[in-house]
């Protein structure tokens, strides 16, 4: 097969993954954010933790870890549960573990892609 014919297969292959379902993209962008990462670390922690309980991890106001679990939620990477007046956030895993699914998957095709041009630099010598 020629390297461009595997080339476009191996993209179409990644392109796939990521259009199948838009939700590790969705994950992949609202993890992007440091302050986000660090609130779904906290939760990974386990159970479900008031805005009160994830505004001591860090440094910025109610308002802002809202607005940062309000991300997370749209991406599906967390959810709330209301509990009298309290909201409580927890994490929900179906998602982050979609997301490693695709990353291993895209591991996959870059280490095949890496093999190919292994063989192909080794048959020329």
């Amino acid at each position: 097969m020629s390297a461009s014919k595997t080339n476009s297969k191996a993209n179409a292959s990644v392109s796939s993954i990521v259009s199948a379902n838009d939700t590790p993209a969705h994950v992949f962008a609202a993890l992007g954010d440091p302050t986000r990462l660090k609130l779904v670390a906290v939760l990974c922690a386990g159970g479900a933790f008031s805005i009160s309980h994830l505004t001591q991890s860090t440094a910025i106001s109610r308002q802002g870890v809202t607005k940062h679990l309000s991300v997370l939620a749209k991406a599906g990477v967390v959810s709330d549960i209301k509990i009298g007046r309290e909201r409580l956030w927890q994490l929900q895993a179906a998602s982050i573990d979609e997301a490693r699914q695709t990353l291993e998957s895209i591991g996959r095709e870059w280490e095949m892609a890496l093999g190919r041009l292994k063989r192909f630099v080794e048959k020329d010598d």
